[in-house]
């Protein structure tokens, strides 16, 4: 075996295996060594019967004292079951569909198994535990790795191919340094691979762990700091107009604290002639549109046309309506593009843009299309950040045309509280501001947690809401029914169905989702905005919605299968009007720990405070879902434990960048190329 051998060749792989090990980027043996456990099970330890710890994970040493019996419960449930003993004790042993058990284990015969001893009564069970023969265990007596899997993938398989590999190759080359290990204590890189995979004890996990976040973030410090120093080496429009004051006398409503300090922030870089490329986060409702406006007008006041890019056609004709009666005092037309327009109403406005007879457009991935040219482009306001992805942004700005190293200013707002640490990752060469308080006069939206046992109750409060003229919001985390034995799930269409005919008949039930086709999810949620539709039922693709002042109750159902952030964006689509507002969350689980977490969106409706237990609980990998924002991502650092070691890697890179700006010496040209391969740029952004 080599670093390049294909996985299908290895024994016990195959075609079928071998598309699932491509699945998670695996394509040839040296991937296998750089594919990192996402946690550790301790198995060293192994217990009688009797001393097993109940309700804990552990290994059994056992020998079966019966053949495996197999009975057929229902279509798609089989239930395999044996009785195991050891010098002290018995227990019953339980696989549900696992058939190939009554070949596997035999009579007499003596097995480690891997699982969570239960008590039934006096007696002790376990189910579905893993096992292997007593005679030579690999998978107990160790700490084992446990990976990320896809279908058709098991962690046995993994961990095997994994030991293999780190068996037979070489150790891939040292990747830091030298100086840098003795000044931060980093183990070589040649005594950490084993130990990230197989590790002996804490100690050698620990000092492996630490190694590789170092060099995760280090890296990751390095590429930002570079494209940063790149971006202020670019050129961009200087604008003129800098007076803010003359803005704030233009609106019927006075501008947060927060809010003016982020224009004010926005407005400092628009002065310099160097591109800006800011993040202006907030809270649902805190007010960003008015900060966006306020960009807007300072580059139409300075000659610079502005161009606003929404997710849905809904989203950038609400956008462009609220901005146009923010601007319209001051003389400053606001057009609309979207997909749908008629093709005489697009030419028109393209020619105005082209033209320079309009100032300021908003619209959705049309803005991108072949046909726009604007005439002096100066700013781009992206909507809803992770929903575009750098590509997009870049597609837009790039349509400003020009010299080569000209690039207009562009502002992001994103409407999810991300934690300040994670936001100067996850966005990386952008400048962030924060507006972290909302407008006066804002109720906020009140929380229950409910089960089942109160469904009836909670639809005549549905009703109730109906009755004095508001909108309900219903959400499901399924499209359609699930197959038997799948989990609970509420399924979209066909509990609107449920809804329309048997539990509301005589109001207008509504349905969305993002299997319907674009022109319907408009239709529908057009129907809602202009108030046609009493409830809309729908799958998340509501979370960045349309502002629906009218709408006073949201219903989640299942709302444990959600992030608690994912649970503080859907709850922002009420509390947009002057009726109070309320956000019933849907769960029969009694998980101690989803019941704690889910409680945490009764107790505060602040998306920062939310955030902060979001990225405790889930982890920075999980926070935006797909990953869309061009960053390499992490695969052992944790910026919620890491940060002291974060700070230690940010400060490297600074000091390596203090002597060799443009890592041209010999020892530094490594660190740009696996810079360059880390971000999978195209090389010249980095030249």
């Amino acid at each position: 075996m080599d670093v390049n051998t294909p996985l299908r060749e290895l024994p016990g792989v195959g075609e079928a295996r071998a598309k699932g090990l491509e699945k998670l980027g695996l394509r040839v043996a040296g991937d296998l060594v750089g594919y990192f456990p996402r946690s550790y099970e301790d198995r060293r330890q192994v217990y009688a019967i009797a001393e097993a710890p109940v309700g804990e994970l552990c290994c059994v040493r056992v020998m079966a004292a019966e053949e495996p019996r197999r009975m057929h419960i229902r279509r798609g449930l089989d239930v395999t079951r044996l009785k195991v003993v050891d010098g002290s004790s018995a227990m019953l042993v339980t696989f549900f569909n696992q058939g190939y058990v009554r070949q596997a284990l035999h009579r007499g015969e003596e097995y480690i198994l891997y699982g969570r001893v239960e008590l039934m009564g006096s007696h002790r069970q376990m189910t579905n535990p893993q096992f292997e023969g007593a005679e030579r265990p690999w998978a107990c007596g160790r700490i084992m790795p446990v990976y990320p899997l896809t279908a058709g993938i098991t962690n046995h398989l993994l961990a095997g191919l994994v030991e293999r590999a780190l068996r037979e190759l070489p150790p891939p080359a040292e990747t830091l340094p030298d100086s840098l290990l003795a000044r931060h204590r980093l183990a070589p890189a040649a005594d950490c691979w084993r130990s990230i995979h197989f590790p002996v004890d804490e100690t050698a996990l620990d000092a492996a762990r630490r190694r590789f976040a170092f060099e995760e973030l280090f890296y990751l410090s390095l590429g930002l700091a570079l494209l940063r120093e790149r971006r202020s080496r670019g050129r961009g429009p200087a604008f003129g107009e800098t007076d803010l004051e003359s803005f704030y006398q233009l609106l019927p409503f006075t501008l947060t604290g927060a809010q003016k300090r982020a224009l004010e922030e926005a407005a400092a870089d628009l002065a310099l002639a160097q591109p800006m490329n800011r993040l202006v986060q907030g809270d649902v409702g805190s007010g960003k549109t008015a900060v966006a406006a306020g960009c807007a007008w300072l580059a139409v006041r300075s000659g610079w046309q502005c161009a606003m890019m929404a997710p849905t056609e809904i989203l950038a004709e609400q956008h462009a309506k609220t901005l146009s009666a923010m601007l319209a005092p001051a003389g400053i037309e606001v057009g609309l593009l979207t997909g749908s327009m008629k093709v005489s109403e697009k030419r028109k406005v393209l020619t105005a843009l082209e033209t320079g007879a309009l100032p300021f457009v908003v619209g959705t991935h049309a803005l991108l299309s072949q046909g726009v040219a604007f005439h002096r482009l100066g700013l781009v306001i992206t909507d809803e950040q992770h929903r575009f992805g750098v590509e997009q942004r870049a597609a837009l700005a790039a349509k400003a045309g020009g010299e080569e190293d000209f690039s207009p200013n562009v502002l992001v707002m994103s409407a999810t509280p991300i934690p300040r640490t994670l936001a100067l990752i996850i966005y990386g060469d952008l400048d962030v501001s924060v507006i972290d308080e909302l407008p006066p006069g804002r109720m906020p939206v009140k929380t229950v947690l409910v089960g089942e046992s109160k469904r009836q109750r909670m639809y005549g409060f549905v009703r109730d809401q109906v009755r004095e003229g508001r909108q309900v919001y219903i959400v499901c985390p399924a499209v359609e029914e699930n197959p038997e034995g799948a989990w609970d799930l509420k399924a979209v269409t066909e509990y609107a169905r449920t809804l329309g005919e048997q539990v509301f008949p005589d109001l207008h039930v509504g349905l969305v989702h993002g299997r319907m086709k674009a022109k319907e999810k408009e239709a529908a949620m057009a129907a809602f905005t202009a108030g046609e539709t009493n409830i809309l039922v729908s799958t998340t693709v509501i979370e960045v919605g349309v502002d629906v002042p009218n709408a006073s109750l949201i219903i989640i159902e299942n709302a444990d299968r959600y992030g608690l952030s994912q649970l503080h964006q859907l709850r922002g689509r009420v509390g947009r009007g002057k009726h109070q507002s309320w956000c019933v969350l849907v769960s029969d689980n009694r998980s101690p720990d989803t019941r704690a977490r889910l409680k945490v969106l009764t107790q505060t409706n602040d998306g920062f405070k939310i955030a902060e237990e979001d990225l405790k609980l889930r982890g920075p990998g999980d926070f935006f879902g797909e990953r869309q924002h061009g960053l390499p991502a992490l695969r052992v650092a944790d910026l919620e434990t890491d940060t002291r070691v974060l700070k230690e890697a940010q400060d490297a890179a600074a000091e390596v960048l203090a002597a060799d700006p443009d890592l041209t010496e010999p020892e530094h040209r490594p660190l740009l190329e696996k810079v360059r391969r880390l971000f999978e740029e195209d090389p010249d952004r980095f030249n």
